[in-house]
C-alpha cells in the first residue's frame, strides 16, 4: 500500500470579507495537495497571490472557509483551539522573513523557548543537548551565548531555523525565509535547508520569490488566481 501523506489538503478554499462591503474575496480556491514525510516543496507566485495564507492554513495558524486539512489522519478543521495550540507547538516548526528572536535572550535561550510552551518552567537536559547539536550543525557553536544584536542577519535566521526544529516537528514551514537577506547569505540559507532535508530528513514547505531557494526543493508549485498550478518534480 502507498504511504499515507503526512499532511493533506482537500478542496481547501479561503475567503476574506472586503472592508466596508458585504462581499468577500476568495484568495484560495479548491486546493488539494498531499505532502509526504521527507519531501521538500516550494510554493511560488506573485505578491498577493495567497502564498502566506496557504502556509498559515497548513500550519493551523488559520482555518479554511471550506475543505479539510488532515495531519496524520486528524482533520485540523475539527479540533479545538487548545488542541490546535498543542499541535502547532509539537508538530510544526515555523520560520518567517523576520527572525523574531528575543533581543534580551541568548542564542540558546531563544532556541529553547518553544520547549517551554507546554507549561514547563525549564528545558530538559535532552532539549539543551539537542539545541547545542543543532547549533553546531548550522555552524553557530561559537555563538551559543551571544545575543541576537551581536549576530549577522544570516546568523539570526539560522538561529530561527534551529528554534523551529527544537521540538522535532513533523513539518517545517518557512515563509520567505531568505527575503531579508543579501544574495550570498540567502544562498547559504538555501543550502542549509537542503542539507537539513538530506541529512535529517526534515519535511519542508517554503513560500518564496527566490528561484535559487525553490531550486533546492524537490517540488515547485505555482500559486496563481487562487489555484495551485502544476509541479516540477526534481530528484532529491
Amino acid at each position: 500500500m502507498p504511504e499515507e501523506p503526512l499532511l493533506s489538503l482537500r478542496e481547501v478554499s479561503r475567503s476574506f470579507p472586503l472592508e466596508g462591503a458585504s462581499r468577500t474575496i476568495e484568495v484560495l480556491r479548491d486546493i488539494s495537495l498531499d505532502i509526504h514525510a521527507g519531501q521538500t516543496l516550494a510554493i511560488m507566485g506573485p505578491s498577493g497571490s495567497g502564498k502566506s495564507t496557504l502556509l498559515n492554513l497548513m500550519g493551523a495558524l488559520d482555518q479554511p472557509s471550506s475543505g479539510s486539512i488532515i495531519l496524520n489522519g486528524r482533520d485540523l478543521t475539527t479540533l479545538t483551539s487548545k488542541d490546535l495550540d498543542s499541535i502547532r507547538n509539537s508538530r510544526f516548526g515555523f520560520v518567517f522573513q523576520s527572525h523574531y528572536l528575543l533581543p534580551q535572550c541568548t542564542v540558546i535561550e531563544n532556541v529553547l523557548i518553544p520547549t517551554l510552551a507546554d507549561g514547563r518552567r525549564a528545558s530538559t537536559p535532552e532539549d539543551e543537548k539537542r539545541a547545542v547539536d543543532l547549533l553546531e550543525r548550522v555552524g553557530l557553536q561559537d555563538r551559543i551565548q551571544s545575543f541576537p544584536g551581536m549576530l549577522s542577519g544570516g546568523e539570526r535566521q539560522r538561529v530561527a531555523v534551529v528554534r523551529a526544529l527544537i521540538n522535532q516537528p513533523a513539518l517545517l514551514l518557512a515563509d520567505e525565509p531568505t527575503g531579508s537577506l543579501d544574495q550570498h547569505t540567502a544562498g547559504q540559507l538555501a543550502e542549509l535547508l537542503a542539507g537539513l532535508n538530506r541529512d535529517l530528513k526534515v519535511t519542508q514547505v517554503v513560500v518564496t520569490h527566490s528561484q535559487e531557494l525553490a531550486a533546492c526543493m524537490g517540488l515547485v508549485y505555482e500559486l496563481r488566481e487562487g489555484r495551485l498550478a502544476g509541479s516540477d518534480p526534481k530528484a532529491h
